[in-house]
């Protein structure tokens, strides 16, 4: 393929889809990730397309969301491991809130087997997911059908929310920053995705590498609200997504890095039998889980006794009233 119609498939790619990866674009392509940066770059020169870390986007500072049948197609293998890294923090009988998306629809796959678990969620693509799962209980959101993304939006997705609490919220987006933290394209999908979080104790961002460093249109989750990012290994070259991952990590995220094998890299590898393990040690831990040391364990004897400088005290006044 000539270079001229590399770049007007290029074009046309970003174009239908807003948003696409240099990976995505080279297996497109069939050229190396070298070839096509060189080709966005140029293509990026005339105006026609913005570089983002690690792929393009249309031009304008932010990107228009895609539909499904577009993201169902980019960076399947980095989504799948992101699920299957993520899945590893849901434990049997929780509670817990998925958002829509297409990440969180590969998480809802393997919530499937998670006992006794009750999901939440705005998304027909999750309860799809889990729709023939016997031990999971699905409970769906009111609202009005968005069908660019199969969700449920509006005002009676937000009021059916109110007053629930689960333990934590998977939520996906179209953009991560730490500037910003968490962003979307739709208003609508951004109104609902806020008061996902504010019905979870912990927020969880599923992300992969091309959404770091792109803002969009809509804040839905601050950046000192998210708990957790669950995202896959940025390439070799994409220096500025790992410098958007230490910038989250400095800003008290905790960060968890999956393999394109579906298990953890680096302190977060999987256990034989591929299952992520539960005590990830992710760093970036919030500062204020590490401002002291845990509580000491005392026995019940010993909690009946009054403090050292109590028991004094008391010695004092005793010898007094003699």
């Amino acid at each position: 393929m000539f270079a001229a119609e590399r770049r007007q498939l290029i074009l046309e790619m970003v174009r239908a889809n807003g948003a696409v990866s240099l990976r995505e674009l080279a297996r497109v392509v069939q050229t190396s990730e070298v070839t096509v940066r060189r080709d966005v770059r140029a293509l990026e020169a005339e105006g026609l397309l913005d570089r983002r870390h690690g792929g393009a986007v249309l031009p304008g500072g932010f990107t228009r969301e895609s539909g499904f049948p577009q993201k169902s197609h980019l960076a399947t293998a980095e989504k799948t491991a992101i699920a299957d890294l993520a899945a590893g923090l849901v434990e049997e009988g929780e509670a817990v809130v998925v958002g829509a998306g297409t990440t969180t629809q590969e998480l809802a796959r393997r919530l499937a087997r998670v006992p006794g678990l009750t999901v939440v969620t705005n998304s027909l693509l999750v309860a799809q997911a889990l729709a023939h799962a016997n031990r999971v209980e699905v409970v769906m959101t009111g609202g009005t059908l968005r069908g660019s993304n199969y969700a449920l939006v509006g005002s009676g997705a937000e009021q059916s929310l109110q007053g629930l609490r689960v333990s934590r919220a998977f939520l996906s987006g179209s953009g991560l920053t730490a500037e910003r933290g968490l962003s979307t394209s739709n208003m609508l999908s951004a109104s609902v995705d806020r008061a996902l979080v504010q019905a979870a104790a912990e927020v969880v961002v599923l992300a992969d590498h091309t959404k770091l460093g792109t803002d969009t249109m809509f804040q839905t989750v601050p950046t000192d609200v998210i708990t957790r990012l669950v995202t896959d290994e940025p390439p070799p070259h994409d220096e500025r997504a790992a410098t958007e991952l230490q910038a989250l990590a400095d800003q008290g995220v905790q960060i968890a890095v999956a393999g394109s094998g579906g298990a953890g890299t680096g302190s977060d590898t999987a256990p034989t039998g591929g299952r992520p393990r539960r005590d990830m040690p992710l760093p970036g831990q919030r500062r204020s889980h590490v401002a002291g040391p845990g509580p000491q364990l005392r026995s019940a004897a010993a909690l009946a006794e009054p403090p050292p400088g109590e028991r004094e005290r008391a010695r004092v006044a005793d010898l007094r009233r003699r």
